[in-house]
């Protein structure tokens, strides 16, 4: 992009910059009547061109707002949302019995103890935000990372985003509709909604969003603390329920063994501890990443892992099992049978629990866009930031409109399985590249390491997951989304290899630049 690489490299040679203060009425308005020819919008080009030069020499970057604090917050914040309050019906109908549906709960945090463990040594040794996209750049190449770069712009974060959306729709109508299913259209309206002011949030102020992330995270927290005390009480007067449940002989009475079943019942649990991942994607904002990022890992995923196995078995011993896979909204149906006329709370607490898990995915799910933008696979204007706020605000408004345009058509529980199908396959081609590095580089420098038999065992998990829902049940959703990830050779032969710009690309980047305020943005290393 002529105009954007001028001003660039005219930013960054003080004798020129100097020199600008002379001709920059003359030659800069001259070149930039080739853009727009209209005497109108001369002026107005002229003003950009000045705005943009005065921005470069501000070198803008992302802070490091986020601490061990907020850290924490992010990746638990984002963990505990939609999916403990509405995973567990689906859990328990794949996996067949209470036993067995606990089983796949405890080893799903196993699964992603792992799984971030593994990240954050690929996190320390490469301390650049966009993760799974920047690691298979740095280790594959660009034609690998251009998949990654799609896969999780168009698909994984879009979709995760929708699906909490959704839950937080579900849960916020529920109370308006008892006794029956709130309208889809109320629904998706409402889960628009949810999405423009997170996305807003978003925009606005960085440290805005770390403080609502983790105050959000406290009312999380307090509100799976009642569950679980709920629970307790219902253990303490032995009721019908406990003892059907958790008989020796019905725990595990039912129990599935297919491997799609197991594959979908995973899936599910999986999407209920998403968010692992979370710092890996922001790490360039990160204090101490060397520190904090496998402090972080670490304290957030027990925290959630112990949670979530409480609260299930609060959830069973109030429900049975029939009562929890026929319910739409599990923590409302507790809440129901707990609290009496107070079960509405559980709406309100679900809802605004979910809303900080999609705060919580909007912030990492802009930065991969963002990164992307900036190694030069999505359009220039998608690497920048406010020269004021210090938001990647094009990246952030990007992902909303997919993400507005997933909610559309998709319901919770599709969107859950396909979610999980691409992520799942980018994270085990990710995690070997860990292999590769620790086998092939092991000389690199590396202020956190893990065993080499966790990230092998995840890949194995990752694999699994993959693979044993298509063989055992073959769905042709499948097939369109991995033709749709695969239909990126398209785009990539053109735009990324031979670099390829078309004009009126050109020109409405130089537009945006004026009416969102942005200026590319440096590393934050």
């Amino acid at each position: 992009m002529f105009y954007i690489r001028l001003m660039h490299s005219v930013s960054h040679s003080d004798k020129t910059v100097c020199r600008y203060k002379h001709f920059k009425e003359s030659f800069i308005a001259g070149t930039l009547m080739f853009c727009l020819p209209s005497p109108v919008f001369r002026p107005l080009l002229l003003r950009v061109a000045i705005q943009h030069l005065e921005f470069q020499q501000r070198n803008v970057k992302m802070k490091r707002e986020i601490g061990l604090i907020g850290g924490v917050a992010f990746i638990s914040g984002t963990m505990i949302g939609s999916g403990i309050f509405m995973s567990p019906q689906f859990v328990l109908a794949y996996a067949g019995s209470p036993g067995s549906s606990l089983l796949i709960w405890a080893l799903s945090g196993v699964v992603a103890m792992f799984a971030a463990l593994s990240y954050t040594e690929l996190g320390t040794l490469l301390p650049e935000s966009g993760g799974e996209f920047i690691y298979i750049l740095r280790i594959y190449g660009s034609f690998p990372a251009f998949f990654a770069a799609i896969t999780f712009i168009w698909i994984v974060k879009p979709f995760s985003a929708a699906a909490m959306a959704i839950s937080i729709a579900q849960y916020a109508t529920a109370p308006f509709y008892s006794g029956c299913d709130p309208p889809q259209l109320m629904v998706k309206c409402v889960a628009a909604v949810a999405i423009l002011i997170v996305a807003i949030v978003n925009v606005l102020n960085v440290r805005l969003a770390v403080r609502i992330q983790v105050i959000f995270l406290v009312a999380k927290v307090l509100t799976l603390t009642l569950i679980v005390i709920g629970g307790i009480v219902a253990v303490t007067q032995s009721s019908n329920v406990v003892v059907q449940n958790f008989h020796v002989e019905n725990t595990f009475k039912g129990t599935q063994y297919s491997f799609s079943t197991i594959g979908m019942a995973f899936y599910q649990g999986l999407w209920s501890y998403s968010g692992w991942y979370n710092l890996n994607y922001v790490i360039e904002e990160l204090k101490r990443p060397q520190v904090n990022l496998p402090r972080a890992v670490i304290i957030a995923i027990s925290l959630v892992t112990g949670l979530y196995l409480l609260v299930n078995v609060s959830y069973l011993t109030v429900m049975t099992p029939k009562e929890l896979i026929s319910s739409n909204a599990v923590a409302v149906t507790w809440g129901n049978k707990v609290l009496g006329s107070w079960g509405w709370i559980m709406s309100i607490a679900a809802a605004l629990s979910a809303f900080g898990s999609l705060n919580g995915t909007f912030f990492s799910g802009g930065r991969v866009c963002f990164v992307a933008a900036r190694e030069g696979h999505m359009p220039d204007i998608l690497s920048m930031a406010h020269v004021h706020r210090l938001t990647p605000s094009p990246a952030l408004i990007f992902t909303t409109i997919v993400s507005l345009l997933v909610l559309i058509p998709g319901d919770f529980q599709s969107i859950v399985n396909f979610f999980s199908f691409t992520a799942w396959f980018f994270y085990a081609i990710t995690l070997s590249g860990l292999l590769y590095l620790k086998i092939k580089k092991p000389e690199l420098p590396r202020p956190y390491r893990v065993p080499i038999i966790l990230p092998i065992l995840v890949i194995i998990a990752a694999v699994f997951l993959v693979l044993a829902p298509i063989i055992d049940n073959p769905q042709i959703e499948y097939l369109y989304v991995t033709l749709f990830i695969f239909s990126g050779v398209i785009i990539y032969v053109p735009f990324i290899h031979y670099k390829l710009c078309p004009s009126f690309l050109t020109k409405m980047t130089i537009f945006l630049q004026l009416f969102l305020e942005v200026a590319p943005a440096e590393k934050n290393l």
